[in-house]
């Protein structure tokens, strides 16, 4: 049937008689038809199309494109999804896809990466959160949605892609040429550190990551057995984008006894998803814990920072997460396309909305390199009992020496504080201007060795107080 006829049907078939109509009843049927009539407004356009256009058109791809920038009025987690897309979407749980390994949103009409996944052509290019995709291929990607910019992103492994950056702190575009690669995201990874400390760095959230991070604790466990046991856990989910809801439900039941572990609230406010902590299988509850986040942590890593924190079973530490609490479904339409919409907001089990607020660590930490962190802490010596105002001298001095005393130890003082902004200056530029991402070592990251300082407080208050 020609799309003009069935919207004729439908405009035909929902007419009413309004003389038996209630007041509400009238309302709403006054809505319907002035539907039916912008419907009826797109179907006058769509004909005009067709018949005068001066080349002949597909029918299918208008409506498709007329779909498409339906959705892109709602928000930029909906979209249209035609039949490669939504395979595709498919296979990015699975923990193996084609493509560079980064995630990326849509903010102001701009392509902003939310992060590189560890060991992706991506991130071994350079690439960094918070970066601009401004250009594909040599060409630029302005006006396009999120969607198209990763239809555009996807090839086959093994051919090369030209991205163009834009980078706060860089002038002009910086550029990148990256292989594509069949993506294997191995979700856990695990370390010792500090003698008795279990490091967990979870990438995402896909199918088996609890069961991994299972894995890797009790090898860890078993390791130190003979050695006091685990002393604390960190949780590392800095930069990892989300995933699973299930994975985020099974990762917080790791650690917590029972109770919510996130909620969900409907355009219905009545209608609630929860889900509860999954009372069966592997359990650490008493360990002390410290979640590391950051700007570019987001949707799972937040309902799991939430669950843990509303529950008072960890610490949070770092920054302030992404912020995206949005719940999508994605409903197939026909066999060939579907439409991922959102249909709710996450919140912890407190009753905290997550979208566009995000998760608020306990400790803030700043994300600095631990060698640039030891740097500056070098160049700018430590603040001494001299330093301090009104501080007690060791002999007593005449009115002169103590004005020569005090304008020396504000000269030292200043001194000391403008090389440190300059050290802090210079750490910033080389990292803007590195390309290539030094090899993550947890024993030298500075909020790791400052979630290991939290921790060994914790302990050390747990004694006394006992």
């Amino acid at each position: 049937m020609h799309f003009s006829k069935i919207l004729l049907f439908l405009a035909l078939f929902t007419s009413v008689n309004f003389s038996e109509l209630s007041a509400n009843d009238k309302k709403g049927a006054i809505a319907k038809k002035s539907r039916f009539e912008q419907l009826e407004l797109f179907n006058k356009v769509l004909y005009l199309i067709e018949s005068q256009y001066y080349r002949e058109v597909d029918t299918a791809k208008l409506i498709e494109g007329a779909i498409k920038g339906m959705m892109d009025t709602l928000d930029p987690h909906s979209a249209f999804l035609n039949n490669d897309v939504f395979e595709k979407m498919q296979n990015d749980t699975s923990g193996e896809f084609g493509g560079l390994g980064i995630e990326v949103t849509q903010k102001d009409g701009h392509i902003i990466i939310i992060t590189p996944i560890d060991d992706t052509p991506a991130y071994r290019a350079g690439i960094k959160p918070q970066d601009k995709i401004v250009e594909i291929d040599h060409e630029s990607i302005l006006g396009l949605s999120l969607d198209e910019t990763v239809e555009k992103m996807r090839g086959k492994a093994g051919v090369k892609i030209h991205l163009g950056i834009s980078r706060r702190g860089l002038e002009g575009i910086k550029h990148f040429e990256i292989m594509r690669e069949i993506i294997k995201v191995k979700p856990v990874k695990a370390e010792i550190i500090k003698n008795g400390y279990a490091y967990l760095r979870l990438t995402q959230f896909q199918r088996r990551s609890a069961e991994s991070i299972i894995e890797e604790y009790k090898k860890m466990q078993d390791k130190l057995k003979n050695a006091g046991g685990v002393k604390g856990i960190i949780l590392d989910l800095r930069a990892n984008p989300g995933g699973l809801l299930d994975q985020a439900v099974d990762v917080s039941s790791i650690f917590l006894k029972d109770g919510v572990v996130v909620s969900t609230e409907s355009r219905d406010k009545n209608n609630k998803d929860i889900r509860y902590v999954k009372k069966t299988g592997f359990k650490d509850l008493d360990t002390p814990m410290i979640v590391l986040v950051n700007g570019s942590s987001a949707s799972a890593s937040e309902i799991v920072a939430g669950a843990l924190q509303d529950q008072k079973r960890a610490i949070i530490a770092g920054q302030q997460s992404f912020g995206k609490g949005s719940v999508q479904t994605v409903a197939q339409i026909d066999d060939t396309a579907g439409v991922k919409l959102t249909i709710a907001q996450y919140m912890t089990p407190s009753g905290k909305k997550i979208q566009a607020v995000g998760i608020k660590p306990d400790v803030e930490l700043d994300d600095v390199a631990s060698s640039d962190f030891e740097k500056i802490l070098k160049d700018s010596n430590t603040i001494r009992e001299k330093d301090l105002k009104n501080h007690l001298t060791a002999t007593i001095e005449t009115k002169e020496e103590k004005s020569e005393r005090e304008a020396k130890a504000k000269e030292e003082r200043n001194a000391r504080i403008s090389k440190m902004k300059e050290s802090t200056k210079k750490a910033d530029k080389s990292n803007d201007e590195e390309e290539i991402f030094k090899k993550f070592d947890p024993q030298q990251d500075y909020q790791v060795l400052q979630a290991i300082k939290i921790l060994q407080s914790l302990s050390t208050y747990r004694q006394n107080k006992s």
